[in-house]
This record gives C-alpha cells, structure tokens and sequence, in this order.
C-alpha cells in the first residue's frame, strides 16, 4: 500500500526557500509599473467596401453602390448604415439585397464617411 499525500490545504509556504535570507540591508524594489500610455491608433477596419458610380441599365441615371460588405454585419447595420448616408449625402437610395445604392455621383460625399465609420472604401470604376 503506498503512502498518500494530504489534500486538506495546511502552509502553503511550508519550504520556503528565502526564508532564512536576512534583508537588512536591500532597498525596496520598483513599485507596480506603470502602464504606457496607449497612443491613439485608428480604430480596427469592418472592413473593405467597393464604391462605385454606375450608369449602365438605369435611363441614364447616375448611382453611385456601396457593395461588399463583410458578410458577418447584420442588414439591420447595413439599414441603418443606409439611412444614414442618404440623410449625409442629402439624396435617396436604396438597399438591395447586401448593396446600398445612393442616387447621383456622391462618392467624394461617401468615401470619407465611411472612413469615419471604420470601414475601407476603395473607389472602383469611372
């Protein structure tokens, strides 16, 4: 039969192997360190859009399309996202499907508030 070994808590510190140490004669050591202070870094990206200004199919009428969005946001987010852009760019538009189209050229109007937004608009075509 073996020995077994007590689970029951006791000393914890029972060898300690620095407690016969004399420190008279030792400073104390450096307080807790400081944190360094975080730079301010520009938010994480949501990640890549595509704006494009499209004419083609639509009577001659200028669009400009918001498209590839990430996959994991949610429409409600893309809905409001939309909403918001209109009310921005002072235009209408419109969601479909996972594309936010916004009536007339508003790229230059787009690009920096999605920029804002966190996102990474990348101008595609004309």
């Amino acid at each position: 039969m073996t020995k077994r070994i007590s689970t029951e808590g006791g000393d914890p510190f029972e060898n300690n192997p620095f407690g016969g140490l004399d420190l008279g004669g030792l400073k104390d050591g450096p307080g807790p360190k400081a944190e360094p202070a975080k730079a301010a870094r520009k938010p994480a990206s949501k990640g890549r859009v595509e704006v494009r200004r499209e004419k083609a199919g639509r009577g001659g009428k200028t669009v400009t399309s918001l498209s590839e969005f990430p996959t994991y946001l949610p429409i409600k987010e893309l809905e409001t996202l939309a909403f918001d852009l209109k009310k921005t760019c002072a235009c209408g538009g419109t969601l479909k499907g996972r594309v936010v189209e916004l009536q007339g050229d508003v790229r230059d109007r787009v690009v920096p508030e999605l920029e804002k937004r966190g996102y990474r608009p990348v101008l595609e075509g004309g």
